[in-house]
């Protein structure tokens, strides 16, 4: 472990993992997971594109997916640069610098997405329950106000983190428990006391917590005003609109109640298996979330087609 001392703390070169015990086969495992990176950019950047080039998709719903793909792209783009270094070229090491800056991003994008999914539940909702008054409530200038928010809300959350990492000496161990840096992670390794990083890391992780729970509130809320409704195709005709979001907060929340779950009750449970839940954390929502929306919204399928079949003719 390299060690490089400054007046006010020590900077250490940390070791990333891949797969413990599979390391023989990391070359063989980098195919996948740079298949699934590029998977996942071409699927957001083409629901980024159709968006941008449809004149019928400038609505607030399609706005707010929009900000789901370029949150999810950022992820991808925060947590790439490691895992190909790791599981690509076998090169673990990454400075501290480096390291704080990637669990910046990386926990700065997921709170962004956490945003972003519970704004568009209140988005749904708004227009299962005031469709006449959706428009004149969403306008565009409004929606870049609520993404200005998310924004500034996710930077504002995660700012502290890599301050108060800086802020800690590093005298133990440098091996990380993941092929990317995370907070609670880079934090374990500290001889120092960490006890205001603990304190702030169960706040943020709170606040993710209260988005998932208001976002369970708004569905409580839409499944209320749709059973209101007469009609029985109605009901299922609103109902549908819920559903590539529904299926959006399930990859994205699932792997992380299931991590904490895991972490919290389960003992003795294996590394491997602690790495592959905290893989598919960053890497399935990117890739799943531009499928689930094309598949489940008619609209954003019927103009990819449109715009394929165009370049192909």
């Amino acid at each position: 472990m390299s060690i490089v001392n400054t007046s006010d703390i020590e900077i250490t070169t940390f070791f990333l993992v891949g797969m413990p015990g599979l390391e023989y086969a990391h070359i063989w495992i980098s195919i996948p997971i740079c298949s699934t990176y590029l998977v996942a950019l071409l699927g957001n950047c083409t629901i980024l594109y159709v968006i941008k080039t449809e004149p019928s998709l400038h609505e607030p719903m399609y706005y707010f997916l929009s900000m789901l793909a370029m949150s999810d792209m950022g992820l991808s783009f925060s947590s790439l640069p490691t895992m190909v270094r790791v599981f690509l070229f076998s090169a673990p090491e990454i400075s501290a610098n480096a390291c704080f800056a990637q669990e910046f991003f990386i926990h700065g994008f997921t709170a962004l997405e956490s945003s972003v999914l519970l704004i568009m539940s209140f988005d749904r909702f708004l227009a299962i329950h005031s469709p006449l008054k959706y428009s004149s409530i969403l306008t565009t200038i409004r929606v870049a106000q609520i993404g200005m928010m998310c924004f500034f809300r996710s930077f504002l959350l995660v700012f502290p983190f890599p301050l108060t990492l800086r802020s800690l000496n590093y005298c133990k161990e440098s091996r990380l428990s993941h092929s990317y840096c995370l907070h609670q992670d880079v934090m374990k390794l500290a001889c120092s006391g960490n006890r205001t990083d603990v304190a702030y890391g169960f706040f943020v992780a709170i606040c993710g917590m209260v988005d998932f729970m208001l976002i369970v509130v708004s569905y409580i809320l839409i499944l209320k005003t749709v059973l209101g409704i007469a009609s029985g195709k109605e009901q299922l005709k609103a109902l549908n609109t819920c559903v590539s979001h529904i299926c959006a907060v399930i990859i994205f929340y699932l792997p992380i109640i299931n991590l904490a779950i895991v972490h919290r009750f389960v003992r003795h449970v294996s590394p491997l298996f602690n790495v592959l839940m905290a893989n598919v954390l960053l890497l399935v929502p990117p890739l799943m979330n531009p499928i689930v929306y094309c598949v489940k919204t008619r609209q954003i399928r019927v103009r990819v087609v449109a715009k394929f079949c165009q370049k192909q003719i």
